[in-house]
C-alpha cells in the first residue's frame, strides 16, 4: 500500500510538473477561443465615455465591454487613415510595406492585399477556424474588366495608384481578388468607404445587385462632413441609413450559425462613424454632439447587439472580442468649440495627422477567464499585433512565418507583462506621408506640421529652425513642446531606429 502511494505521489508530482510546463494551459482554455474583432471607422479615442467622462457622447455598450475587459489607453493605429490600416491589421505588416505607401484605395480599386501574403484570416482558417468579414472592406477588389478594354490593366499602378474607370468594369462578373482569397470562408460587404461610390453590396465577392443606379451626392460643400456622399453609380436599392443595420443583421447572422464544435473569427469593420453622419430616426437627436454624435451612440448600440447576440447564443464565455477605432476621427477645431467635446480627448489633432488625435485609438479587449474584468493597460500596441497575438494564441512558434511588424500582446492580456517586450518601438504614417516612431516615453516626427488633415499639413524650416519633432509623452501629452533641438541624441536614436524598421525585411530586434 505504502509503495502504491509513493508511486502515486510521484506520478502525481510528475504530472503537476508537465501541466505547469504546458504553454496551452498557461495562455488559456483547452478549445482555441472564437475571436470576434470589431473595428469602429474614424471614431476617437475621446468619443467613448469610458475614456472621456467629460464628452457630448455617451457609449453604454462599449463602456460595458470595457469593464468586463482590458482597456488599453496607449494603442494607436498603424495609419491615420482608412486603407493603410485595415492592410496592417489584417497582414501584421506597416501600411507603407505595402504597393500603396501612402494615401488610401477607392470603390474601384484593386486589392491591395497580395495574394500569396498570410493573414490573419488565412492563418486562422489553416487552423480550422470559420472565417467571416462583414463591414466596409476597403482594401480593393479585382474587378474584372470587360471585353476589349484588357489593356488598360498594362498601365502602371492602374487600379492602386489611380482608381479603376468603372467603364472598364464588368460588374455582372466575380472580381477575380477580394475577402475570399484573403482568407475568409464568408463575406458581405461594401467596397470602400460609405462616402464612395459604387454604393452596393457583394456577398461571397458577388454583387446582391447590380450598380445600375447613379446618385449626384449629397453636400458635396460641406467639408467632409455631416450626410456627405460622392456622387457616382450605386445599386438601386442602396439606402444610406441601412447600412450601419444592414451589417449589424449579417453579423449576427453569421453568430447565430456558430456553435462550440467549431472556432470561428468575425471581422466587423463598422463604416460608421465615418461620413456620410446619417444616424436613423431612433437615435437622431440622443447625443450631445449632432448629428455625429447621434451616429457615435448608434454604433455603441451596434456593439450591444453583437454581445447580446453572442451571449444569447451561448459563445460568450469562449470568444476574445476585440473592440477599436481604425484611426483618429474628423472632428475639426471648430467642432470642439461648437460642441464642446473633445472626439480626440486630449491628443492634438485629428484623423490623417501625425500628431497623436490622429492614430490613438479606444482599443478594448475581452476574455472571460483569460483578461481580468474591470483592468486598464498602458502598453504601447498597434493594431499589427493581431496576428502575432493569434499566433501565440493557438501555439504558433513558428518565427519564420510571423509578419514584420506584428508583436504579440498576449502577455500582456494575461497579466504578465505590463508593455509588448520584443515590440522595438511603434511606427506611424500620416495621410500625407509623414513618419513618426514611438518608443517609451518619446515620439519623434519627421517634419513640420500636422502631416494629416490638419492645418499647417507641412511647414518648410526656416534657417536655424528644428527639422522636425520631438516630443515627451510622458509631461506633454498634448504635443504642445518641441524639444527637437534640445534633444539631439535622442533625434539620432529614434531616427536611426525608424530607418533600421523601414529598411528591414523582417522582425526587428528591441
Amino acid at each position: 500500500m505504502s509503495r502504491l502511494l509513493t508511486i502515486g505521489l510521484m506520478m502525481g508530482g510528475i504530472g503537476a510538473v508537465l501541466s505547469g510546463m504546458n504553454p496551452s494551459r498557461q495562455r488559456g482554455p483547452k478549445q482555441p477561443p472564437n475571436i470576434v474583432y470589431i473595428l469602429a471607422d474614424d471614431l476617437g479615442y475621446g468619443d467613448v465615455s469610458v475614456y472621456n467622462p467629460e464628452g457630448q457622447i455617451k457609449t453604454p455598450n462599449i463602456d460595458k465591454l470595457a469593464s468586463q475587459g482590458m482597456r488599453f489607453t496607449d494603442a494607436h493605429s498603424p495609419s491615420s487613415v482608412c486603407t493603410p490600416t485595415r492592410y496592417g491589421l489584417l497582414t501584421g505588416r506597416y501600411p507603407w510595406r505595402s504597393r500603396l505607401p501612402v494615401g488610401v484605395l477607392r470603390g474601384y480599386s484593386r486589392t491591395l492585399i497580395e495574394a500569396s501574403r498570410p493573414t490573419v484570416a488565412s492563418f486562422l482558417k489553416k487552423n480550422g477556424y470559420q472565417t467571416a468579414v462583414v463591414g466596409k472592406w476597403h482594401l480593393g477588389l479585382d474587378w474584372e474588366v470587360q471585353n476589349g478594354h484588357e489593356s488598360v490593366l498594362t498601365a502602371e499602378g492602374y487600379g492602386i495608384k489611380t482608381e479603376m474607370n468603372p467603364d472598364d468594369i464588368d460588374f455582372s462578373r466575380e472580381p477575380a481578388q477580394g475577402p475570399k482569397t484573403v482568407g475568409f470562408d464568408y463575406s458581405y460587404i461594401l467596397p470602400a468607404s460609405l462616402d464612395m461610390p459604387p454604393y452596393c453590396y457583394l456577398e461571397n465577392q458577388k454583387l446582391t445587385e447590380l450598380p445600375t443606379g447613379y446618385t449626384d451626392g449629397n453636400k458635396l460643400a460641406s467639408g467632409y462632413t455631416g450626410p456627405f456622399w460622392r456622387e457616382g453609380k450605386m445599386a438601386p436599392a442602396f439606402n444610406f441609413h441601412g447600412v450601419l443595420p444592414t451589417f449589424v443583421t449579417k453579423a449576427t447572422e453569421f453568430l447565430k450559425k456558430q456553435s462550440a464544435k467549431k472556432p470561428f473569427f468575425l471581422y466587423l469593420p463598422l463604416a460608421a462613424p465615418h461620413t456620410p453622419w446619417m444616424p436613423t430616426n431612433d437615435y437622431a437627436g440622443k447625443s450631445k454632439a449632432g448629428e455625429y454624435g447621434d451616429f457615435v451612440q448608434q454604433v455603441d448600440a451596434a456593439v450591444g447587439e453583437v454581445l447580446r447576440t453572442l451571449a444569447e447564443s451561448g459563445l460568450a464565455e469562449n470568444t476574445l472580442v476585440i473592440f477599436a477605432s481604425d484611426n483618429g476621427p474628423y472632428w475639426r477645431e471648430d467642432f470642439v468649440k461648437r460642441f464642446k467635446h473633445k472626439a480626440a480627448g486630449a491628443f492634438r489633432g485629428m484623423k490623417g495627422d501625425a500628431f497623436e488625435g490622429g492614430h490613438r485609438i479606444p482599443f478594448i479587449v475581452r476574455w472571460p477567464g483569460q483578461v481580468k474584468a474591470g483592468t486598464t493597460s498602458a502598453a504601447t500596441t498597434t493594431l499589427t499585433n493581431l496576428l502575432a497575438t493569434c499566433q501565440e494564441i493557438l501555439g504558433d512558434r513558428n518565427r519564420a512565418g510571423m509578419p514584420e511588424d506584428s508583436y504579440s500582446i498576449l502577455p500582456v492580456l494575461l497579466g504578465k507583462s505590463t508593455q509588448v517586450t520584443d515590440q522595438p518601438a511603434v511606427v506611424h504614417s500620416s495621410s500625407i506621408g509623414f513618419f513618426a516612431i514611438r518608443k517609451g516615453d518619446w515620439k519623434l516626427i519627421e517634419g513640420l506640421g500636422s502631416g494629416g488633415f490638419t492645418e499647417p499639413r507641412a511647414i518648410k524650416p526656416q534657417t536655424g529652425e528644428a527639422a522636425g519633432q520631438l516630443y515627451n509623452l510622458a509631461t506633454d501629452v498634448a504635443e504642445t513642446k518641441n524639444l527637437y533641438q534640445q534633444n539631439p541624441e535622442k533625434v539620432r536614436e529614434l531616427t536611426e531606429l525608424l530607418v533600421k524598421i523601414r529598411q528591414s525585411t523582417r522582425r526587428v530586434s528591441p
